[in-house]
């Protein structure tokens, strides 16, 4: 085996650990924070009050978050990936749509309990009420694109689509992010808190697809 190859499997399980451990550390911090009314908290308020100015184009954006708007959007995604896996008739030709699918499913099972656990309330643009902590409409777009974007990716032949795409599913998720800030929907820190937990989803999404497109086992076909 090539020394490149070598070194890649020896540098790639300290990566991937990097990439669960520090988001999940942020994740939890935040999380503690939220829990104990912190320091933390505190300035994510006076950062609110700041953001917060309502209007249309924030309105919109946070639209992106929306079940009724990212989920079609991977829909299509996991529907193309999979014709194209089966056509290509590789081994778990199904195992990345199959997993792109339970990860969006795993967002609200692991959100609400999330949301009743913490409890926070609302920013004051928003009807009295609880449960804001993390963003919902976040971890749906942040899933959601990001998903349909890792399971895409193997099938786009050049550099530049790839970029492209990842650009959009940036712009998607940040757009939707800062629409719910601005708006006044949710705290910075619960959208903050949205992105940990996803990045760890997606890292773990990611590993999977990896495992499947791997040299040796079923890779997405040339030109």
């Amino acid at each position: 085996m090539p020394i490149a190859a070598n070194q890649e499997r020896t540098a790639l399980p300290g990566s991937v650990a990097l990439l669960l451990a520090l988001p999940a550390l942020l994740f939890a911090v935040i999380t503690w924070q939220v829990v104990t009314d912190g320091p933390l908290v505190r300035l994510d308020e006076r950062l609110s009050r700041v953001l917060v100015n309502p209007d249309r184009c924030s309105e919109l954006l946070a639209d992106l978050g929306n079940v009724q708007v990212a989920v079609p959007v991977l829909a299509v995604a996991l529907g193309y990936v999979a014709v194209r896996h089966r056509r290509a008739g590789g081994d778990r030709w199904w195992l990345p749509v199959a997993a792109g699918a339970l990860l969006m499913a795993l967002v609200p099972a692991l959100v609400v309990p999330l949301k009743e656990l913490t409890d926070r309330p609302g920013t004051p643009v928003v009807p009295p009420g609880t449960g804001y902590y993390p963003s919902g409409h976040t971890a749906t777009a942040a899933v959601a694109y990001g998903c349909a974007t890792l399971l895409l990716l193997p099938w786009l032949r050049t550099a530049l689509a790839r970029r492209t795409l990842i650009t959009l599913c940036v712009a998607l998720v940040f757009g939707a992010s800062y629409g719910l800030v601005r708006r006044g929907y949710h705290w910075p820190l619960d959208v903050v808190g949205s992105w940990c937990l996803c990045s760890v989803l997606l890292t773990s999404l990611w590993l999977s697809v990896r495992a499947v497109t791997m040299p040796g086992r079923s890779q997405p076909p040339g030109p």
